[in-house]
């Protein structure tokens, strides 16, 4: 089976994760996506297969050759986001793109256009997948997956390119955090690896945001409003004055590159209760830590004007893996010259979000990103276009030369 195949093949599993079930995999269809490729992995020939209850699927690529080289591993994640549907993806192929609009569902008026994303004009020419407009389309991950088992495939088929013993990883859950969480580093056995969940061709991250989530609780007095004055304590409002002593810029919106942020990301309430919940993000660790302490301040000031009223809760999510990585900046060199040698220009990037890269680096396995090729995730309007699949298929196959060749 070629990689569009493959990928083609793997949309069609509905794997949208699922937050709130408090199981790993959280949703059965990752499990039934996993088996499935255990199977295929299986029939390819390769060794020391293992699928967990946890729906984590591990494999070997066996060395072809001698010496001391470096175990290095590729992972992609089996889930797609909860935030738009990946059930009943029926992709198609749209082949040499001619610059303008695709209709993805003419009976809804769907369209990609580049007038809405223009980053389609960098794909003129080439064959591009797409939705039909009432899915997502699932190249975040599954593109990854289809290019880490074609490229192991490829190995397996060209004895002449050695390469040392590779370890692949499929995990489940990483679109809602917790991908890494039950990934056993020490099982898997690699000296270092490679997440494919990047987006466009050529990007190469080996930073993220510190991320941390703080839920705010505002505590108010109901009492019926035309006997209110001086005794009622509208818990709504008081939110609405936290909201606002907030710097109004240093928000998704209105930043970019290596500025943090404060996301309000849901607000609940009533008189009686009101919950506001942000997540807060920051490549500079110190810069982090003093945004929790603001966060913290705003409530005591809360406090001040109304007693006992708001009370906040902070949990660290994840760190920047930069500081795991700068110390081996060879696993990022061996990337950057496997991308060239790939016809791929090397865009090195901070990850404007996080990546299980990023927690399995601080549990011991240095793991920075690298391209997948899709574009506009989560969303109607995903698409990849098939020679970025081709070109990250090559990516993974310079590595393993690279590595055991000992040039970077």
């Amino acid at each position: 089976m070629n990689l569009v195949d493959r990928f083609l093949n793997y949309v069609k599993f509905d794997t949208q994760s699922d937050e709130l079930t408090n199981m790993t995999p959280s949703t059965p269809g990752q499990m039934v996506f996993a088996q499935y490729l255990r199977d295929e992995l299986t029939k390819m020939g390769l060794s020391d297969i293992t699928l967990d209850d946890n729906g984590y699927l591990m494999a070997t690529l066996p060395a072809n050759t001698g010496g001391d080289i470096p175990t290095v591993g590729f992972i992609a994640h089996l889930d797609t986001s909860p935030d738009m549907s990946g059930r009943h993806v029926n992709p198609r192929i749209v082949s040499k793109y001619d610059g303008g609009d695709i209709v993805l569902n003419a009976a809804e008026g769907i369209v990609l256009s580049p007038a809405g994303f223009p980053e389609l004009k960098d794909y003129v020419g080439q064959d591009l997948i797409v939705t039909d407009g009432n899915t997502l389309l699932g190249a975040d991950d599954k593109a990854g997956i289809a290019e880490i088992v074609t490229a192991v495939d490829y190995l397996m088929q060209h004895p002449e390119i050695k390469h040392g013993k590779i370890r692949i990883a499929f995990n489940p859950d990483e679109e809602i955090g917790q991908g890494a969480h039950k990934f056993d580093v020490e099982h898997f056995g690699a000296d270092w690896a490679y997440t494919m969940d990047g987006g466009a061709v050529g990007e190469l991250e080996y930073e993220n945001f510190n991320a941390a989530v703080a839920r705010v609780t505002f505590n108010g007095r109901n009492v019926h409003p035309g006997y209110a004055k001086h005794k009622m304590i509208n818990s709504m409002r008081i939110a609405n004055q936290f909201v606002i002593m907030l710097p109004r810029w240093e928000t998704p919106e209105h930043t970019e590159d290596y500025e943090g942020f404060y996301h309000l990301v849901s607000m609940e309430g009533t008189v009686e209760k009101s919950v506001l919940t942000y997540i807060i993000r920051d490549h500079d660790r110190d810069r982090f830590e003093r945004r929790k302490k603001e966060l913290e301040h705003l409530t005591r000031k809360i406090n001040h004007e109304f007693p006992d009223c708001c009370s906040i809760e902070i949990k660290d999510q994840y760190y920047n893996m930069r500081e795991k990585i700068e110390p081996v900046m060879h696993v990022v060199d061996y990337a950057r010259q496997a991308m060239k040698l790939a016809g791929v220009e090397p865009k090195v990037q901070p990850i404007r979000g996080g990546t299980d890269g990023a927690q399995l680096s601080f549990k011991g396995l240095p793991c920075p990103n690298i391209f997948a090729g899709g574009l506009n995730f989560h969303g109607r309007y995903e698409f990849v276009p098939v020679p970025s699949m081709e070109k990250a298929t090559k990516v993974i196959v310079e590595i393993a030369r690279l590595v055991a060749n000992g040039k970077k």
